[in-house]
């Protein structure tokens, strides 16, 4: 997931090809190519790292003098929560460990190796300790299925993976450098890939971190990890105790810091950016609807031109223009999350906004970290789409499932 933004192929959609081949490579930055993850949420600087400070700052005592934070006794109130709950969370390196499961492509035999993040069924999300999301209910148009064999491990119907790939991205001149002059994705499905897949009357989502390799291929317990076989934020990988270390990622909901994990998306561009895999089969689910029904999806907010002079040392920082220029995280802001809302969905609807040339000249741009004041901004007229367009639904989705809420 190089830069979380890679929710960059927007409001253009299909037609981005052509944007790019009209853009003017004047002052062009430097290549991003890259066979490891990116930079993690401890970037060098308030504006790469959304961590937030202790209750006991400014005060006179020591916060061992302080109560527990009220959301270990409700999820909703003010405190961290550890949302996907199947995982072990590391807090100093922001990384996650999660449960790794092997399955294999039916007639091949190919190994499939997957985690689990998500799942529509709530009763089977408590005992799993995946996120619930209802919305997953109408996600079948992106879905593969999957069946059970005689050992109760998972048979996919279709969709491979390629890994071998390397992720690249140039980015546009430097005053305007999105849209990038050209992407790789790090690895790339084939026409049925999905992270989704429908098991019986449940849809999961099973994103691949590994495809068509015996354990021994993939063996990387301490790092060192051979990315043309592995996904590109995965850390660690331990084909024996069957566990997978992946790179968390900074974002704010409803002005909650919070940490998630980026793993697919459904334009290779936007793959590209984000260190994910590109998952054709996703393109296939409806966007634009956000909460209405049927919606498969949840609106993700992404910066164009947000702030980005100084890079991580700026505290406003935001956006791909910050982050194809430093290479650190956009601060996305996302919609609902458990927790905080009951229209959670992992498929991320991108929503690119830019500022106005009026807005930047007066003072106003800054770091927004909170749907309602995106949308109250954009009502304002200080706010639109890419380019002057009208705001709203970018065509592209990224599967971001949240791990845990900050406060």
């Amino acid at each position: 997931m190089l830069l979380a933004f890679g929710k960059t192929i927007h409001t253009f959609g299909r037609t981005l090809t052509q944007a790019l081949t009209t853009l003017a490579l004047v002052a062009v930055l430097p290549l991003i190519s890259s066979a490891q993850p990116s930079p993690g949420v401890f970037g060098p600087g308030p504006g790469c790292n959304v961590f937030p400070a202790s209750a006991s700052v400014g005060t006179t005592v020591g916060l061992s003098y302080f109560g527990p934070p009220p959301s270990s006794t409700n999820p909703s109130l003010v405190g961290p929560v550890q949302l996907l709950k199947s995982g072990q969370i590391d807090d100093k390196k922001g990384t996650i460990t999660l449960p790794l499961y092997r399955g294999s492509m039916a007639g091949t035999k190919k190994p499939v190796w997957f985690i689990l993040t998500d799942v529509n069924d709530p009763e089977i999300a408590s005992l799993l300790g995946l996120n619930f999301s209802a919305k997953l209910s109408f996600s079948g148009n992106g879905a593969r299925t999957a069946t059970f064999d005689d050992q109760n491990s998972l048979v996919f119907d279709r969709g491979a993976v390629d890994f071998r790939p390397v992720r690249s991205v140039t980015p546009g001149s430097s005053n305007s450098p999105f849209p990038p002059v050209a992407a790789q994705a790090g690895s790339v499905g084939d026409e049925f890939y999905s992270p989704l897949i429908r098991l019986g009357n449940q849809i999961y989502n099973a994103p691949v971190v590994a495809f068509g390799v015996e354990s021994g291929a993939i063996n990387f317990p301490n790092g060192s990890v051979d990315y043309t076989k592995v996904h590109d934020e995965v850390l660690a990988i331990d084909p024996i105790e069957m566990t997978v270390t992946l790179q968390l990622v900074n974002g704010f909901s409803f002005g909650r810091p919070l940490w998630y994990i980026s793993m697919d998306a459904s334009l290779p561009d936007v793959a590209a950016i984000e260190g994910a895999t590109y998952a054709p089969l996703m393109q296939a689910l409806v966007t634009g609807r956000d909460d209405s029904f049927s919606s498969p999806v949840e609106r993700l907010f992404i910066a164009v031109n947000g702030p980005s002079i100084d890079g991580c040392a700026n505290p406003m920082r935001q956006g791909l223009y910050a982050a194809l220029t430093d290479g650190h995280r956009p601060n996305n802001v996302f919609g609902g999350i458990p927790t905080i809302a009951p229209d959670y969905s992992p498929l991320w609807n991108g929503n690119l906004y830019e500022w106005t040339r009026d807005a930047i000249d007066s003072g106003y741009r800054g770091q927004l970290r909170e749907e309602f004041q995106i949308l109250t901004y954009v009502q304002d007229g200080i706010l639109t789409g890419p380019n002057g367009s009208k705001f709203g639904d970018s065509k592209f989705i990224v599967n971001c499932p949240p791990v845990q809420r900050l406060n």
